[in-house]
């Protein structure tokens, strides 16, 4: 019998089950390994931050990244984001940036620093097609021509929305394109197909990981807990997204009728200062002045008017 899998591992609890769990760090070092291909490979790895479920119990809506470090004392933060929020690259770089300075304390010397690498997970494009087509992008401290200035801060993303999904015969290749693969086709497939495009044996145990979610009770529902609030969240977002342009509707609407005024209001200054054989003044200039100030000028117009006549 064939079991579908009902668990996306894109969604951040998932992931962390996947990416974080301290009791399969095989699966950690292979992705990391899969992203970076570092000149030497990342053979150990202890995870930072396991997930507390006591702690997400009360938090639903904490950042639930991964934090980890290395053989070699690197320090790695992978997160996931399903939607491009204001400042999103900034955020990714803070989040480096901070692993990086939080590892000096009083009296430390700089040279006793690490590097600390982040990856960011996208289901959305963080960079237009036009900007960077490809969708793993690696940045570092370089100058203009690529001449490197530190290795230090360094940060992956992976835009899944710019992979070209697989067809049924497309084969699987390479340790970063398998990873892919997981987390675009893992919801829906069913886990014995998954298993036969996903040869290498950490994705039996990936694949098992959203397995123990699905059947077990408290971990399903931690997870459609997070699904829930991840959708209350993109609600109230789009809510506040749409009460804006109402306002800014309104302000148009509202600034429109005001040039309106503003616009009638000059050509009546124009018309008083023609009848009085005075130099008109340009619309422009009019224009940039507040519908009081063309209130007084046309009331000053008029009673030179009447006076001429009287």
């Amino acid at each position: 019998m064939s079991h579908i899998i009902e668990i996306d591992p894109t969604v951040d609890y998932a992931c962390k089950q996947v990416l974080g769990n301290p009791l399969l760090p095989e699966i950690t070092i292979h992705f990391l390994n899969a992203v970076l291909t570092p000149e030497s490979p990342i053979v150990e790895v202890e995870i930072l931050n396991p997930i507390n479920e006591q702690k997400f119990e009360s938090d639903k809506l904490s950042i639930l990244d991964i934090r980890a470090i290395d053989q070699l004392d690197r320090i790695f933060n992978v997160e996931v984001q399903r939607t491009k929020t204001t400042g999103l690259a900034k955020r990714i770089t803070y989040y480096s940036a901070g692993n990086f300075v939080d590892q000096l304390e009083q009296g430390d010397g700089y040279e006793q620093l690490r590097p600390s690498i982040g990856i960011c997970i996208l289901t959305v494009d963080l960079f237009s097609h036009f900007e960077r087509p490809t969708y793993h992008n690696s940045f570092r401290m370089r100058t203009v021509d690529g001449f490197e200035f530190t290795d230090s801060l360094e940060i992956h993303t992976i835009e899944l929305s710019k992979v070209t999904r697989a067809n049924d015969n497309w084969r699987v290749r390479g340790p970063l394109e398998q990873w892919i693969h997981f987390f675009l086709e893992a919801k829906g497939s069913t886990m014995e197909g998954l298993r036969e495009r996903l040869v290498d044996p950490v994705f039996e145990k990936a694949i098992g990981v959203l397995e123990m979610i699905q059947k077990t009770p408290d971990q399903r529902r931690q997870y459609e807990d997070r699904l829930r609030a991840e959708r209350d969240e993109k609600a109230r977002l789009q809510a506040a997204i749409e009460e804006g342009e109402a306002r800014g509707e309104a302000r148009g609407e509202a600034r429109g009728k005001a040039e309106g005024k503003s616009e009638e209001k000059a050509s009546t200054i124009r018309l008083l200062q023609g009848l009085l054989m005075q130099e008109l003044a340009s619309i422009a200039d009019l224009q940039a002045q507040s519908l009081e100030e063309l209130d007084r000028r046309i009331a000053d117009l008029q009673l030179q008017l009447r006076n001429r006549i009287g």
